[in-house]
């Protein structure tokens, strides 16, 4: 038995692979640093897509024809009334997902990796008070999705910007969120179900939902001078400094250092990149200090944070713009595990209360709950 299935091996894929001891992030055969410097987001979905689907265009036309499905998408947030009220950014793009139509194609796949794109630009906007934005499907992916959320023209470093970093967290192995999206698609749900199985366990604050709270941080530090002394302290308290340490990775996450590099191109607030670098610095500095036994080095989250906020999206937003990128992986792995033709299904191991030792057997079900129940010979696998 293994809990969390830390180390169980749950499928073979051809998608990406994590070597965690070298700090290396493979996907299809490019490291990441490589794809983020090289190729759009589009191209990346071309490459993790290809041979999942018979219909899959080269990658010229795919672009195309996600740029029509960014305005089929925004034909049903029309349908759907417009953004949800009383709900958060994520819950809000999620139940707009919930809107599109299920299928496992490449109609469906493209149209859900516009709605999401589409969704998160429109939730942007209400929280700003403003309308959505019409996609327009001449644009480039990233362009478009930066021009729907902004409501103006977008420079070209700001769409190599966003397309480096939606190309850097398009894949990561068998990740929860990745995981969950495969469970759902063994089942033959559909991959819009699979995406939203994706969405719903990226939002927990173990994984998408850490970004956020690095911007937090930075604010609270605020001065390089200060770096060190807040760090300390907050260790002291026992508090968790956010962006730091991986589950995977023992050394650098390679996925920090493609976006920082990335960010290096933006126009930030003064001094906003030196205090990231101080605070990076001290943290590394003072964690080797006092945990020398645990490998805590700079994670994709760090970078993330920064680099989201450069672009111009509220911390609110960061994990459905994570989601953005990752629907692409997400789409892939759970194509994948259909073609496979294996149902996920684990087991687990009873630890509940032992037989009634008066009765010698489990108590017998109610007439009338066991009138609601399913018999074993007619139930589908559970």
């Amino acid at each position: 038995m293994s809990e969390g299935l830390e180390g169980v091996i749950a499928a073979r894929t051809r998608l990406s692979d994590v070597d965690g001891e070298n700090g290396r992030l493979v996907i299809r055969g490019f490291d990441v640093e490589t794809l983020s410097r090289e190729r759009r987001v589009t191209d990346v979905a071309h490459l993790l897509w290809d041979g999942l689907f018979d219909d899959l265009p080269d990658a010229k036309a795919l672009e195309a024809r996600l740029g029509n499905a960014r305005t089929a998408a925004f034909e049903s947030l029309n349908r759907a009334g417009g953004v949800p009220k009383g709900l958060d950014a994520t819950e809000a793009v999620r139940a707009l997902l919930a809107h599109l139509p299920d299928g496992d194609g490449l109609e469906t796949a493209l149209l859900t990796t516009a709605g999401v794109a589409v969704f998160t630009a429109a939730v942007g906007r209400s929280r700003q008070g403003a309308p959505p934005v019409r996609p327009d499907p001449a644009l480039d992916h990233a362009t478009d999705s930066l021009r729907m959320f902004h409501d103006r023209p977008i420079s070209e470093a700001e769409a190599s910007a966003l397309d480096a970093y939606l190309v850097t967290v398009s894949d990561h192995g068998l990740n929860a969120s990745t995981f969950a999206a495969r469970v759902a698609a063994s089942t033959r749900a559909g991959l819009a179900s699979a995406v939203l199985a994706g969405v719903s366990t990226l939002k927990g604050p173990l994984h998408g939902g850490a970004p956020g709270p690095v911007i937090d941080m930075l604010d609270a530090i605020g001065e390089v001078s200060r770096a060190r002394a807040w760090i300390e302290v907050a260790l002291a308290k026992g508090d968790r400094l956010m962006g730091f340490g991986h589950r995977i990775y023992r050394v650098r996450d390679p996925r920090a250092d493609a976006l920082k590099r990335v960010l290096k191109s933006l126009p930030m607030q003064s001094g906003g990149l030196a205090l990231a670098e101080a605070v990076e610095a001290a943290a590394l500095d003072i964690l080797r200090a006092h945990k020398p036994a645990r490998s805590l080095a700079t994670n994709v989250e760090f970078y993330t944070a920064l680099l989201l906020e450069a672009l111009g999206f509220h911390p609110e937003l960061f994990t459905s713009v994570f989601a953005m990128g990752r629907t692409i992986g997400w789409i892939a792995h759970a194509r994948e595990q259909v073609m496979s033709g294996r149902l996920i299904r684990p087991q687990s191991v009873y630890i509940g209360p032992p037989v009634s030792p008066s009765s010698g057997h489990v108590p017998p079900v109610s007439p009338a709950s066991n009138s609601n129940r399913i018999s074993a010979s007619s139930a589908s696998p559970t």
